[in-house]
């Protein structure tokens, strides 16, 4: 496990999401802060399912938070949604081929709690497949009220939560979801704020942490 002195120390950052707006709502404003902190941070950014429009979403939305000029690697693929476990040797090796290679200093996946079951193959897989590197475990607000209690908390400037916000506002074939909506996501932001005495935040799990 390698030690972590701050985000200045990141400069290749791996933000894995199983559906395309994934990573936006669970790490975009640490995301932001990482890249102020360190504006020469190389960022992959991979997003495994999803159709044309939904890529399409994926890509406006990275752009849209990291910048067109960012050094940016925007992995996208098309694996089945909600069909993950039946895909997980086909995962496992994108993972070894195409992620592994980065040797990420940080890297934001999901909650190996999450209780969709892409979110979990997907934390599954990055432990597997990563096992020195430093892991941040993110949360996805849903219906299966399956929020933790995270043990890590980033506060996030209210200039970064408008860009986050700005950013998920891409995913109009989302509009539809009775959750995805502006105040579930600065609610939750001003929730683990409060958690963490700060106005906002996103929280993490952090399973393994060295302090360098």
């Amino acid at each position: 496990m390698i030690g972590f002195k701050g985000f200045k120390d990141v400069r290749r950052l791996l933000c894995i999401g199983a559906h395309s707006d994934d990573i936006e709502i669970g790490a975009g404003g640490t995301v932001l802060r990482i890249m102020r902190e360190n504006p020469d941070v190389a960022v992959t950014w991979c997003v495994l399912s999803g159709n044309e429009v939904r890529q399409q979403e994926a890509r406006l939305a990275a752009e849209s938070l990291l910048g067109q000029d960012k050094k940016l690697s925007l992995l996208l693929r098309e694996f089945p949604d909600a069909y993950f476990p039946e895909q997980r040797r086909s995962i496992k090796e994108f993972f070894e081929q195409f992620l592994k290679p980065s040797d990420p200093d940080l890297i934001l996946t999901h909650a190996r709690h999450d209780a969709h079951q892409d979110h979990r193959l997907v934390n599954e897989l990055t432990w597997n497949t990563f096992r020195s590197h430093q892991i941040w475990e993110y949360e996805i607000p849903k219906w299966d009220g399956d929020l933790g209690q995270p043990n890590l908390y980033v506060p996030v400037e209210p200039d970064d939560v408008t860009r986050k916000l700005n950013a998920l506002r891409v995913f109009t074939s989302q509009r539809s979801k009775h959750w995805f909506d502006e105040e579930t996501f600065r609610s939750l932001l001003r929730l683990r704020g409060l958690e963490s005495n700060s106005r906002y935040a996103e929280a993490f799990t952090a399973r393994k942490f060295v302090v360098g």
